[in-house]
């Protein structure tokens, strides 16, 4: 039975509903109390503000100016050398540089002309060193207060709803940046547009903690409370020479980091250490738990010299870890070291993760929820598409299922200990050959598995919880695909326009899960018929995973489309590459 939405949530993307003579329902809209309104002077809006201002610390090593950011590519010529600067990561190139010898005199010119972007987001063309000197001047000396707020930042996209003077809802206005932020506010702040915050949003701190506030009180106390809680790091130095060993300690202890890279004496040793999980207590042991569940204790100290923080790492057996190590960037929920010779290790913050892997940990976060196949490589071949919007279901009987068309296929499943090394999940799924493989746990949190085959250690599969019951999002997204019958009003692969393949196609979304697509050729004796599955879900935004089979044209559709705009009446899709660039656009629209 479809659900009909009576209550329209405001999501990401969200497009507001026009109101026309063919609509058979009248979608109400709770409408905001002028309470929750932001007006131009208020505390709020000033704090909303401070949190949009460019912040343009991060490239100071070549403008040294906080209020300032150099858009790249842009070319210097470093102690003489002539270096191109295509991201933020060739920065620690010109600190390399820099930090080569310790009695030479560094320099650095940029080549002109250069783009720079002003703390108001305003791209001024810069051709000479004499007028980028005169914008530095209008910017604060090192370290000095300023008006930017850079500890605390929203987690995007948010909404705001936008009303007339009688407090109705005229508009809703999604933000995905800092930028658009910045403008918006401005706008409330010349009264120019009268706006509310849709709430709940999540704010995110320097270290990553994420904090979610529910109304405009929250809001600003939890801005103010975080305001001046980190190094806002506005000195011209890259990375953060004035760490103190107080804080470097007391972020390690924090929780556990995850490798995410290792290199030793110039060799990429990703396969071996990637996933490893280090843990720094109280009396100075670290201990790192390896992916086949082995426990290495060793030891670590820091001091902080002229040049910057340094970590030493000794253990007797993990002797690629023993090194004294400089900190030489760090950023929310991320440290970086290095030390001469080809030597890296990039560090993730994970608090979440459940280190000491047990059977139960194992079965109860399995049990939790449903489990989307996010990855899933066999034979060196990439086979998670077959598993688009077909989600796993494990229950405490050792019973799985698989909702496969809308309809679920029964197996079984056991985790058992794999000598002393760790667990294994073994999957019995009929028909599912993929699954039906001994894996071995190798990463575990509440939201994240992943496996790998004990058979084949590059056989991997990663498992992510889908729990759609507890997300207002996605409580919404499946009322509106499930309600009403839908068309293909518009398909663009690249600049390819191949909308009138999709002509007089049906498509129904089935609250079970299934997607029946009836052809323009269908009759009662001779049904025309293209079975699928759909999956709206969460994972850094929202989407609509679609698998329509083999069947042309609708076998081109199979994907996980990102979810841009949706409204009662139509979906819009997008097929983003790893750039962020539009690779194709789905639009869908409700039948009348």
């Amino acid at each position: 039975m479809k659900t009909k939405m009576k209550t329209l949530l405001l999501l990401p993307f969200f497009a507001l509903l026009m109101f026309t003579s063919c609509q058979d329902e009248v979608i109400e809209i709770t409408d905001p109390t002028e309470s929750e309104a932001l007006a131009p002077e208020a505390e709020l809006t000033s704090l909303l503000f401070s949190t949009s201002i460019m912040d343009g610390s991060a490239d100071n090593i070549i403008d040294k100016a906080s209020c300032l950011s150099v858009h790249l590519p842009v070319t210097v010529i470093v102690n003489g050398l002539e270096i191109r600067i295509d991201s933020k990561e060739d920065f620690e190139v010109i600190e390399a540089i820099f930090d080569e010898f310790e009695d030479d005199e560094d320099n650095l010119e940029i080549i002109f002309p250069i783009t720079i972007v002003r703390s108001n987001y305003e791209d001024i063309v810069i051709e000479n060193r004499a007028e980028l000197e005169e914008l530095i001047q209008e910017c604060k000396d090192e370290n000095a207060p300023d008006d930017d707020i850079e500890c605390i930042d929203f987690k995007y996209p948010i909404s705001f709803s936008v009303y007339n003077t009688q407090f109705q809802i005229i508009n809703v206005v999604t933000i995905e940046n800092d930028r658009q932020l910045h403008q918006f506010i401005k706008r409330v702040i010349n009264a120019e547009v009268l706006a509310s915050l849709n709430f709940p949003v999540t704010m995110v701190l320097a270290d990553g903690t994420e904090i979610v506030v529910n109304n405009n009180i929250e809001l600003a106390r939890t801005i103010k409370e975080a305001k001046d809680a980190c190094d806002e790091d506005d000195d011209n130095d890259y990375g953060d020479d004035d760490f103190t060993k107080e804080r470097l300690d007391n972020l390690l202890k924090s929780c556990p980091w995850v490798v995410y890279e290792f290199n030793r004496n110039n060799d990429n040793l990703n396969d071996q250490y990637r996933e490893y999980v280090m843990v720094f207590k109280e009396d100075n042991v670290v201990k790192v738990y390896a992916r086949g569940g082995d426990t290495l204790t060793g030891t670590w100290t820091t001091r902080v010299s002229d040049h910057g923080a340094l970590i030493k790492l000794e253990f007797d057996t993990l002797v690629d870890f023993s090194l004294e190590w400089f900190v030489y960037d760090l950023e929310p929920g991320r440290i970086k070291l290095y030390q001469a010779g080809g030597n890296k290790i990039i560090l993730k913050k994970n608090c979440d993760l459940a280190f000491d892997i047990t059977k139960e940990r194992i079965e109860n976060y399995l049990q939790e929820c449903l489990w989307r196949v996010a990855r899933l490589s066999i034979d060196g071949a990439n086979n998670e598409k077959d598993y688009i919007g077909t989600p796993l279901k494990f229950f405490p009987n050792y019973q799985v299922k698989i909702r496969v068309n809308g309809e679920f296929v029964t197996g079984n499943y056991q985790v058992v200990s794999y000598n002393t090394e760790g667990f294994v999940l073994q999957i019995q799924l009929e028909g599912r050959p993929h699954l039906q493989l001994e894996w071995f746990v190798t990463f575990l949190q509440p939201g994240l598995i992943k496996l790998e085959s004990l058979g084949n250690r590059d056989n991997k599969m990663v498992l992510q919880r889908h729990c759609p019951d507890s997300d207002d999002d996605l409580t919404y997204i499946d009322g509106v695909i499930e309600t009403g019958e839908w068309e293909v009003a518009l398909y663009e692969d690249g600049d390819q326009n191949k909308t009138e393949e999709y002509i007089g196609y049906t498509i129904d979304f089935l609250e079970s899960g299934y997607i029946k697509v009836t052809g323009p050729n269908s009759t009662g004796t001779t049904p025309d018929i293209i079975d699928g599955s759909w999956l709206a879900y969460r994972n850094n935004g929202l989407y609509l995973g679609m698998h329509y089979g083999i069947e042309a044209p609708f076998d081109e559709l199979n994907h996980r489309w990102k979810i841009a705009e949706i409204s009662p009446n139509r979906i819009v899709l997008k097929d983003l590459n790893a750039n962020g660039g539009i690779e194709r656009i789905l639009v869908l629209e409700k039948k009348n």
